[in-house]
């Protein structure tokens, strides 16, 4: 099985639709894809319906946390998306992304940057818009040749020149809001550092204490140094290890499929879900 764990579509800062996500996974040889949008449940109808025989989705989402200072991304995978107080949550993040985004633009313009809010709301069409909208259009404007070069201290990194705090998730809430609405949690690129500063592995272990499910390992921000880092950490800890593409579609270069998670995890993970249950592409339920 080829089971990638992290993508996103339109309904965020992905450039394929939810029904484009799940053809191309399928297209791409997958068995399972999970749908993990930013702070947000709404690319969940399109992309259920659509789903192709012979793959598997796997709802869920990549919840914005900050943890004494520093931003952190939780999957959280199949959970109940109407569970009231983790709606509530994703809600309150939602609402911050627009007066957010719309700062940092006004900060790019202080900077000489000739980019304009109708640019970056036209870029992030009906998605949740965040950084790699904003970014989008830094390329446009021949400012960074690609989106991963604005993510820098000069430009949208976690500090940097134009970034903006919205609100966001303390990462022990999450936990325990994903928990009660049957969900499992893992802890997106850790240790990710090209996108800026990351939590000390003394925090992901009270992260664990408190009911963490799992690390991300296999992804592309992560050297092979890295990998073999969290893939220790992961074993001290008893947690489990992902591996996935976190794909963009064409706004970044990462391909479906890129990085993808063992069978047994991902068997582990479906287990521990109690909120909600994977999507065979038949259109029934799969335990």
């Amino acid at each position: 099985m080829r089971i990638d764990l992290h993508a996103h579509s339109t309904a965020s800062d992905g450039t394929d639709t939810p029904a484009e996500l799940v053809r191309n996974a399928a297209a791409a040889g997958l068995d399972v894809v999970a749908l993990t949008d930013h702070d947000t449940v709404g690319g969940y109808a399109e992309a259920i319906a659509a789903v192709p025989a012979g793959l598997t989705l796997v709802t869920g989402a990549e919840l914005s946390c900050r943890l004494d200072g520093v931003g952190m991304h939780m999957l959280a995978y199949l959970f109940d998306p109407e569970e009231p107080e983790l709606s509530r949550e994703r809600e309150l993040v939602r609402d911050d992304r627009t007066p957010r985004a719309q700062t940092m633009v006004g900060k790019l313009q202080d900077l000489g940057v000739d980019v304009t809010w109708e640019q970056v709301a036209r870029i992030a069409g009906e998605g949740s818009v965040g950084r790699p909208h904003i970014a989008t259009a830094l390329v446009e404007l021949g400012v960074v040749p690609t989106v991963s070069d604005a993510f820098t201290p000069d430009w949208l990194a976690d500090g940097g020149r134009a970034y903006a705090q919205k609100h966001e998730l303390d990462p022990f809430d999450a936990i325990r809001l994903v928990k009660a609405a049957g969900g499992v949690t893992v802890f997106a690129h850790p240790l990710a550092v090209k996108r800026g500063e990351c939590v000390p592995e003394a925090a992901i272990a009270e992260l664990a204490a408190a009911g963490l499910d799992g690390i991300e390992v296999d992804h592309m921000d992560h050297d092979a140094d890295t990998r073999a880092r969290l893939r220790a950490l992961a074993a001290d800890l008893g947690l489990l290890t992902t591996g996935s593409s976190d794909y963009h579609g064409s706004r970044k270069t990462c391909r479906l499929g890129e990085y993808t998670t063992d069978p047994e995890i991902y068997g582990e993970i479906t287990r521990r879900a109690t909120g909600a249950f994977p999507v065979p592409g038949a259109g029934g339920r799969e335990r």
